[in-house]
């Protein structure tokens, strides 16, 4: 939290310098891309210090053997004998 403060603090205080002084067309274009590419810096650290917001999800029990499995059965579909895949339940 202090990190994120510190890093408040300093963008404001760069944004106050620069409001203050009158700036022409030609003068401010350099100045307001170097405060922006300082306050995206700091902004960007601090994001980059805090805790990941990840947390492990909860171990679960899985399975070994499942309860359905595909069995290859042959019949006759009136022409001749062919095989066809079959779920069997247990």
């Amino acid at each position: 939290m202090k990190k994120t403060f510190a890093a408040f603090a300093a963008v404001a205080t760069i944004a106050g310098s620069l409001a203050a002084t009158p700036a022409s067309a030609q003068r401010g274009v350099g100045v307001g891309i170097a405060a922006g590419l300082l306050g995206g810096a700091i902004i960007g650290g601090a994001i980059a210090s805090s805790r990941p917001a990840y947390a492990a999800p909860a171990p679960v029990y899985v399975d070994d053997y499942p309860a359905c499995r595909l069995v290859r059965e042959r019949f006759w579909d009136g022409y001749g004998w062919r095989v066809r895949r079959v779920e069997v339940c247990d």
